[in-house]
């Protein structure tokens, strides 16, 4: 293949060359997945089952992976390993959102045949809006330097948090998106199937199902100011970063319903995604320094040392977070049995 159509590295820039071709074969890519979610998940509203989440979620890694190895085959293992880092990250953080997305739906009592339109939609909107950061962010970090102190500095203050409130009940508040939609519309009390809007004595409303729909994608838009900056702590490529955001989302509708209650058991998930981001936190500051010349050249966190710690990091916290839910589930039937009682 030609220079035109290769992926190249640009010089000292640690980013891809990417035709303007690539980019509308990616968005087209997505636009793809997305209708067959459409037509044959969405056709007809149902609950979505186990068995089904299962097929779904596979088949979304294994596009996520083959986008990866494109990647590596027509630009270079570099970018790839940082591709996959950055997906594995995102999906990561992606599942700790999932708790939230449970406490929305639980909140405004949607029915089980509409939560994964909810999800689509509200996903939909919320990679539209991510789309502005990553250009944001990566017109920022071109510029100026310095706002690796800044992102580090961030993701540092985030993962101190996480564990601070780690403990905390989660409940939903309506964030002031939501608040502002009430004030302007009026909303209808009950669901009218999958309607976001219905007409009633020749006024307009809006339903439950637009509100949710509001919810789901504002939220996601707050996590955003974690991720976003996360993912530029492994790789600066605006292709690579907006890809890794897109293929996590896509597939974060079937692990809503893969996973289920067993986000309730993953009770280290949070620690153990505050030490990956207090850790890409302190690679984006050390990168500072090296922008700067301020640290000697040895001392540099390489990709495959990040992906290492991510994947270690999440296998621990995983295990950890089993044994212990099922330690608590033997100790509470254990005091439940006749014997104790």
């Amino acid at each position: 293949m030609g220079a035109d159509v290769t992926l190249l590295a640009q010089g000292a820039v640690d980013r891809l060359d990417v035709p303007w071709w690539v980019w509308a074969a990616t968005l087209g890519g997505l636009a793809v997945l997305l209708l067959l979610d459409l037509v044959i998940v969405d056709r007809k509203p149902h609950e979505v089952t186990t068995g089904e989440a299962a097929k779904w979620v596979t088949f979304y890694v294994a596009c996520a992976v083959l986008f990866g190895i494109g990647v590596w085959i027509f630009g270079d293992a570099h970018f790839a390993i940082e591709y996959f880092t950055g997906y594995i990250t995102e999906y990561s953080l992606s599942v700790d959102n999932l708790f939230i997305f449970m406490v929305i739906m639980s909140s405004f009592a949607v029915p089980s045949i509409h939560q994964h339109r909810v999800l689509l939609i509200g996903i939909l909107i919320a990679l539209a809006m991510r789309a502005v950061f990553i250009f944001l962010g990566a017109a920022l970090i071109e510029r100026f330097v310095w706002i690796f102190f800044i992102f580090g500095a961030f993701l540092l203050w985030t993962a101190i948090s996480m564990v601070r409130k780690k403990d905390e009940d989660e409940e939903y508040k309506e964030n002031a998106v939501v608040r502002q939609v009430r004030k302007l519309f009026p909303v209808t009390d009950d669901y009218h199937e999958a309607k976001m809007s219905v007409k009633i004595d020749g006024k307009r409303w809006l339903t439950p199902m637009f509100i949710v729909i509001i919810a789901i994608g504002s939220a996601d838009l707050l996590f955003a100011v974690d991720s976003i900056p996360a993912i530029f702590g492994i790789t600066q490529d605006p292709f690579l970063v907006f890809a890794a955001n897109a293929f996590a989302l896509m597939g974060l509708r079937q692990l809503y319903f893969l996973l289920g209650g067993l986000v309730d058991k993953l009770v280290y998930l949070s620690v153990g995604l505050a030490v990956i981001l207090a850790f890409i936190g302190f690679k984006l500051i050390l990168h500072a320094f090296h922008e700067y010349h301020l640290v000697p050249e040895w001392m540099e966190i390489t990709n495959w040392m990040s992906l290492g710690f991510i994947v270690v990091t999440l296998a621990i916290t995983t295990w950890a977070s089993l044994s212990k839910s099922k330690k608590d589930a033997k100790q509470q039937s254990a005091e439940g049995s006749p014997e104790n009682s």
